[in-house]
């Protein structure tokens, strides 16, 4: 029988299947390998995220934007390897399997941490989701706006609202979210990291064509400031620890990478150094590309550089390669909300079926088309996931900076489950003693990254309040 049609405990009546198609925890065999769990994470990372980094160069400079991206980078590549080592506890290759971020801290921290950091996760997983929403409403608004330029000049102001854009994006979510598990998400996940490189090119050409049409490089050591660029000393400070908050959202995918280790096959190797390696590979790719993109974007626009590279129209033409950009952003964020979004429907439809088992609520039921069985869909699924999307969308109309959000969720994300609880996971998992070398190192990190996290929430609540003071949610022309 196939496992397909069964979901593996996420409020699905579960099937006995045979022994030689389940793994060591009795769920249906594991088929990920270090390409797929490379495309998740490129999924996850390679978004919205990288289209606000020319911004974030221009507010810090050639000095320190480039060191920036590259030393963000490093923290969440070790930091990732250590919580890699927290997927199975005691023996790494046989040990008892912690499926997502919060099993992991539950199995090493115990129960008070655990509701700490599902209460931090699950927040932060929703407000990704609101992102992806936002800017995939702006990448689509975007099309509209290019091709009105085009047809009656770069003069015409050619206002529209994104909201009926986040409303169609959540017309879309709310179908994909029908899919059972990130596992059967990997042929979107995939098809969503081609569309991330293909834009990510597309933004990148631009960039240079408009360096040579400009005969040189701009930008300053510095970044964006004086009277010139109309830029006081204090805003200087809010939008640098902004641009803070936008590097720690590109590079944000900690928060789900024990979920996306969850579909890697049983080893040798273990599981943990596939996850190693495929960190490895996405942060190397990754940082190329951030730093191809907000490096190229600043030496293009200097210090007008748009705080989202595709649809600031520092480009006009040719209009219709916009276009396609702007649309392989869109189909590559329908990917990011899924895998962002499905470890948060897996703990709450794994709770509701822990408590009522037997209730008509957590049983799934066949979809069909004629024949043709297309999914298993609990009533429970339906409902939830519909909702979670339609308050996501909701959330986004009210809130459509992109920005700012960008920056907030990134803020609000990096210390807690990027650095803090890998680092804490780590030191109780391996016996670190307390007190020693190592010890030191990990705890002056953790501080470190606690220090840039809240500076860079302010930054961003700063940019919030400040755009929030002249947008109008209800108006669908504006």
């Amino acid at each position: 029988m196939s496992a397909t049609g069964n979901h593996r405990g996420h409020g699905h009546t579960e099937v006995e299947l045979p022994k030689q198609l389940v793994d060591d925890d009795g769920r249906p065999l594991r088929t990920g390998t270090l390409w797929t769990a490379s495309a998740h994470i490129i999924t996850a990372v390679i978004g919205s995220g990288v289209l606000s980094l020319a911004w974030g160069v221009a507010q810090l400079g050639w000095a320190a934007g480039p060191a920036v991206m590259v030393l963000f980078a490093a923290v969440i590549y070790y930091t990732s390897t250590l919580l890699a080592e927290c997927y199975r506890s005691g023996d790494a290759v046989v040990g008892k399997r912690n499926r997502t971020y919060i099993d992991a801290v539950r199995a090493t921290m115990g129960a008070s941490k655990e509701r700490l950091c599902t209460a931090i996760q699950l927040s932060n997983l929703f407000g990704i989701g609101i992102g992806v929403t936002i800017a995939a409403s702006v990448s689509m608004r975007a099309i509209k706006r290019a091709g009105c330029f085009h047809v009656r000049g770069h003069k015409d102001p050619c206002h529209a609202s994104t909201s009926p854009y986040i409303a169609v994006f959540g017309v879309m979510q709310i179908v994909f979210s029908q899919i059972p598990d990130l596992d059967k998400v990997w042929w979107l996940s995939t098809v969503a990291a081609v569309m991330s490189f293909s834009y990510s090119a597309i933004g990148i050409s631009l960039g240079i064509a408009e360096i040579i049409a400009n005969g040189g490089l701009r930008g300053t050591l510095t970044g964006v400031i004086g009277a010139a660029a109309g830029v006081t000393k204090m805003q200087k400070v809010w939008r640098s620890l902004q641009a803070f908050g936008n590097i720690a959202f590109a590079y944000g995918f900690s928060i789900i990478l024990l979920e996306i280790q969850d579909t890697i096959r049983a080893g040798p190797p273990s599981e943990a150094k596939v996850m190693k390696k495929a960190t490895a590979v996405s942060v190397a790719v990754t940082t190329v590309v951030y730093l191809l993109c907000g490096c190229v974007g600043y030496a293009a626009f200097g210090g007008g550089a748009p705080d989202n590279l595709l649809t600031g129209f520092g480009f006009y033409e040719p209009f219709w390669l916009l276009d396609v950009a702007n649309a392989a952003v869109v189909v590559h964020l329908v990917g990011t909300y899924q895998v962002m979004s499905q470890p948060v429907f897996a703990y709450v439809e794994r709770r509701a079926a822990a408590a009522w088992p037997r209730s008509a609520l957590v049983r799934a039921r066949s979809v069909r088309v004629g024949p043709v069985a297309l999914a298993a869909v609990s009533p429970l699924q339906l409902g939830w996931r519909t909702a979670y999307v339609c308050v996501t969308t909701a959330v986004a109309m009210l809130l459509p900076f992109f920005g700012s959000v960008v920056g907030l969720i990134g803020a609000a994300s990096f210390w807690p489950l990027t650095v803090y609880f890998p680092v804490e996971m780590y030191i109780a998992q391996r016996g670190v003693a307390r007190g020693s070398a190592r010890w030191l190192l990990l705890q002056a990190l953790s501080a470190g990254c606690l220090a840039v996290s809240v500076a860079a929430a302010a930054g961003s609540i700063a940019g919030v309040v400040d755009a929030f003071k002249a947008h109008n949610p209800f108006c669908w022309a504006c």
